[in-house]
């Protein structure tokens, strides 16, 4: 299936300017955009996955990782082919860096059907960056709106001040992911992009434009991707814009693709990311990949003590009260939604 996009403007000669990303792709007759999925057919810009669906699957919020939105939720994951970032170390290569339209004919009452019929939430647009399918996710979002259900991106954030504006008809939370806390020489060895300005412009355009809940991922690569300077700057940007209460999520690496002869992240690198966002002032710093690690919790910086157990996208033990306070001292802990009912159930599921 496929559908003239919404997200681009006509230029001349027949080309087409795509507007759903930073790389403003310029597109002549035939040709298709680096995301594979987005191409100028006729002098119109078509978005080639339209209802084509990759990968679906039935997984905790807290997996994108989302920790203070609608904690405990579950959400229906979907994802097409194709991507505008060409990270090394992707693990959802195989999808995101395939330049095939491939995937389940699914149209998006389907999808918002198949999320009710699964007892689920909310919808996840995840595996491959949303932005580049966003006229798609846009039309299931609306629909799923209207049965009750939230959506969430989990995206690289590499947006427009356009596509911003068609995600807020919609979007009720999304992660923006940084890659090596956003240092130049990193993205642009390691992601395919010049430098992160875009994400950071992105989530101003965020901020001052929209009421979406936003959470910050950085996945930490060792030795290329860890400098504890570029994280303070990171961090610095998040606590100035979004203040002391924007969780801030730091990843741990494991090799994959490209990126095979590389090491895990050793645990002292991510512990020392985390120090540092704490010095910075942002109060709701986590460490993830991690399981059983002691900084995957939520700590009241208030009392300091434990007010919601994990362990790795489970939710072991919640001591808030009905209105999120911390049970030991009464203070308000910054979390959207109480925690859902089920949430110690199974909540992985694949779908197809």
């Amino acid at each position: 299936m496929e559908k003239e996009a919404i997200l681009y403007e006509r230029t001349q000669y027949d080309k087409v300017r795509c507007l759903a990303c930073g790389r403003y792709c310029e597109l002549g007759r035939g040709q298709t955009g680096l995301c594979g999925v987005r191409g100028n057919k006729d002098g119109k810009l078509v978005l080639f996955v339209y209802g084509k669906v990759a990968a679906c699957h039935i997984d905790p919020i807290e997996k994108k990782p989302v920790t203070h939105y609608k904690p405990g939720s579950q959400v229906l994951s979907i994802g097409t082919t194709g991507c505008n970032w060409l990270c090394k170390y992707c693990q959802n290569f195989d999808l995101s860096q395939r330049r095939k339209i491939e995937g389940s004919d699914i149209s998006p009452e389907q999808i918002v059907n198949l999320a009710i019929e699964r007892g689920v939430q909310g919808i996840a647009y995840t595996y491959n960056e949303p932005a580049i399918f966003l006229e798609f996710a846009r039309d299931c979002g609306v629909l799923a709106r209207g049965k009750g259900l939230f959506n969430v991106f989990v995206s690289n954030g590499y947006g427009t001040p356009q596509s911003v504006a068609l995600m807020n008809e919609f979007l009720d939370c999304i992660t923006v992911d940084f890659k090596g806390n956003g240092e130049d020489n990193f993205v642009r060895k390691y992601v395919g992009i010049p430098n992160a300005q875009c994400v950071f412009d992105t989530l101003v355009e965020i901020h001052d434009k929209t009421k979406i809940h936003v959470e910050i991922t950085d996945l930490v690569v060792p030795r290329v991707g860890d400098d504890l300077n570029q994280a303070e700057r990171l961090c610095k940007f998040v606590y100035d814009l979004f203040g002391p209460d924007m969780p801030i999520h730091f990843l741990r690496f494991f090799p994959h693709y490209k990126m095979m002869e590389f090491q895990e992240t050793p645990l002292d690198t991510l512990e020392k990311h985390h120090a540092v966002a704490k010095k910075v002032g942002l109060k709701y710093a986590y460490v993830g990949n991690v399981p059983g690690h002691p900084l995957e919790h939520t700590y009241c910086p208030e009392c300091g003590k434990v007010v919601v157990h994990r362990f790795n996208f489970e939710i072991l033990k919640w001591d808030l009260d009905k209105n999120n306070r911390c049970v030991f001292c009464g203070n308000s802990i910054p979390i959207v939604g109480g925690l859902a009912k089920g949430y110690n159930e199974r909540r992985f599921e694949f779908v197809f």
